[in-house]
């Protein structure tokens, strides 16, 4: 009888952001798990956000639904979580004020769209236990300074702030673009033409001296206070702070520490340009994973042009579109994500 012990099986960290309208992180995490556990590695998951949509499943998934105004006033059945042992709750403006809901640029009023819906999600949390509210700013629809929000906090906690309740707010933050600028960086996203992007920065303007003079905050002093249509602003006028989302999140999920622990890594998104090292999971999943030299394999559904190559160099990157097809890339996005891994993975061992 033999006393030799099987070896032990290499670890991989899966850890990537969304493929955005093909796979939520979570469903990017089981495809390459199926194809890491093929190749013969066993497998930490780690679903990643960098503040915009998919904050909630990259802290565990929604756990309570509210009832909320949606962007354009009507009303919407928002997801958000709040956690019964730490008092930490998450909410993502994209649930309760997104673009999505106003129907895209297409169907959304740029003019009348509001963040109210989010204001009632952070005051129902403050009200439900929450010691600590994160919010998500990406994706959202409105161009209204926070305004919304701003007012719906202070009617749900009869005129108080989070921060007069004891409880932290901070807001996730991608983006450094000022307050007044919102409307002409975001809103021809958001369905505004030119002449409604000019009226809408005008009623930025006047926001913000409105803050100033109610709140005695000045939102031009921070970078960032124009995210999501100045929400972020509004987010400092109830007390709170912007943070950048991704290392909220890796600092939550314990990121540095999963790193270390792996013999590779696999992160990734629907599509790999300049902006993934630039604030987003990629880029920092590929950063937290340097100073260990262990290898890393970045699964995107097309590699754009612009992605930086010095930044590539030494990664093993798969552009899937060019790998298995356009077509099946889109369609079939997680049996490719699958297969990729598993390909890369055997590599390795």
């Amino acid at each position: 009888m033999s006393n030799d012990a099987s070896p032990a099986r290499p670890v991989v960290l899966v850890a990537p952001d969304k493929f955005r309208g093909s796979l939520s992180a979570p469903e990017v995490v089981q495809a390459a798990r199926a194809g890491a556990q093929e190749a013969g590695w066993d497998v930490v998951d780690m679903p990643m956000a960098d503040g915009g949509e998919g904050m909630l499943d990259a802290f565990g998934g929604a756990n309570r639904t509210s009832t909320v105004t949606g962007p354009l006033g009507t009303p919407v059945r928002a997801q958000w979580r709040l956690g019964e042992d730490d008092g930490l709750a998450i909410i993502e403006s994209a649930a309760a004020s997104g673009l999505v809901l106003a129907g895209g640029k297409e169907g959304n009023d740029p003019m009348g769209a509001t963040s109210a819906g989010t204001g009632e999600l952070i005051a129902q949390a403050v009200l439900a236990g929450a010691r600590r509210v994160v919010v998500g700013l990406g994706g959202s629809a409105m161009s209204d300074g926070g305004r919304g929000a701003v007012e719906a906090v202070l009617a749900g906690l009869d005129g108080d702030r989070p921060a007069d309740r004891g409880v932290e707010l901070l807001a996730a933050c991608d983006v450094q673009t000022p307050f007044v600028e919102a409307a002409q960086v975001f809103g021809p996203q958001k369905g505004a033409d030119a002449g409604q992007v000019v009226e809408l920065t005008g009623r930025l303007f006047a926001q913000q001296g409105d803050y100033v003079e109610r709140f005695g905050v000045d939102v031009s002093q921070t970078a960032g206070a124009g995210a999501a249509g100045g929400l972020g602003g509004g987010v400092l006028v109830l007390g709170g702070a912007l943070v950048p989302g991704l290392r909220l999140v890796a600092d939550q999920v314990g990121l540095e520490e999963a790193v270390g622990r792996a013999d590779a890594i696999v992160t990734g998104e629907g599509a790999l340009d300049a902006e993934s090292f630039n604030g987003k999971v990629v880029g920092g999943v590929v950063d937290a994973a340097e100073p260990y030299g262990i290898p890393v394999v970045v699964v995107a559904g097309v590699l754009r042009e612009d992605a930086p190559a010095a930044r590539l160099a030494g990664l093993r990157v798969v552009d899937l579109s060019a790998t298995y097809g356009a077509a099946a890339s889109w369609n079939d996005t997680a049996a490719c994500v699958r297969r990729a891994v598993a390909e890369q993975l055997r590599a390795l061992r």
